[in-house]
């Protein structure tokens, strides 16, 4: 792909986060990997979402260092390299990140998001994890980067399909979502804040409540993603 045409993809999913309600002031970043030449484009740091361009978006390989572009990477640069490194062959192309306020809830009590209907078990298969919390150490040395391993090692240690679970929760922090690319990452952070908003008012009104049934969870999810999917048009 182009960088060009790269740009504008990314550039229209970082746009789509305050369009969503996703993001307040700068608190978001999308990204997109073009595998064949191993680099991927993000937003920079700390620009106002009304001064963005797709010309400002900056260009960084898979250790996250820039090899085009004046402005400094997001923040979270080493985290997106991160799981492109760890999932790219799997098909992971897109990441965001956002500090949306129900996902963000969630995270900072530390908690999975149970699937407690049939709109979450349409998108994710199973709870939506809630990773470990970093160690001062970890945050001491490398933040952003052991972001990203945090959330490598907790899919790997809990057996969670990345392709199947397109989110994860870092505790006391927030949400990332990703995709097969940028607009695909972002859907899959909209549907993650509605889900989060589902629980918690689920939750505010049976204290008890139980995740839906497997049985039901598997029709809905295999119905979307299955080998014999069968939902939408051809």
């Amino acid at each position: 792909m182009m960088l060009k045409e790269l740009r504008e993809k990314v550039y229209e999913a970082n746009m789509d986060l305050p369009r969503h309600g996703l993001v307040v002031f700068t608190w978001g970043n999308a990204s997109e990997l073009d595998p064949d030449s191993g680099l991927f484009v993000i937003k920079p740091s700390g620009v106002d979402y009304d001064k963005l361009t797709p010309e400002n978006l900056v260009v960084c390989d898979l250790e996250g260092k820039v090899v085009e572009g004046d402005l400094n990477p997001s923040s979270d640069t080493p985290t997106h390299a991160a799981l492109y490194r760890g999932w790219g062959e799997r098909g992971v192309r897109g990441v965001v990140h956002t500090h949306s306020s129900w996902a963000v809830s969630w995270a900072q009590a530390g908690r999975d998001v149970p699937a407690y209907g049939t709109t979450h078990a349409d998108y994710f298969y199973g709870p939506i994890p809630c990773m470990r919390g970093l160690t001062e150490a970890e945050i001491e040395e490398a933040y952003e980067l052991n972001t990203g391993k945090v959330i490598l090692e907790g899919f790997e240690r809990r057996g969670i399909d990345p392709v199947a679970v397109p989110a994860a929760l870092v505790r006391n922090h927030g949400p990332f979502t990703w995709g097969k690319d940028a607009a695909d990452a972002v859907y899959h952070a909209v549907v993650l804040e509605e889900v989060c908003k589902m629980a918690t008012r689920t939750e505010a009104l049976d204290r008890d409540v139980e995740p839906a049934p497997q049985y039901l969870q598997d029709k809905h999810y295999l119905r979307k993603h299955g080998p014999n999917a069968y939902y939408g048009q051809k």
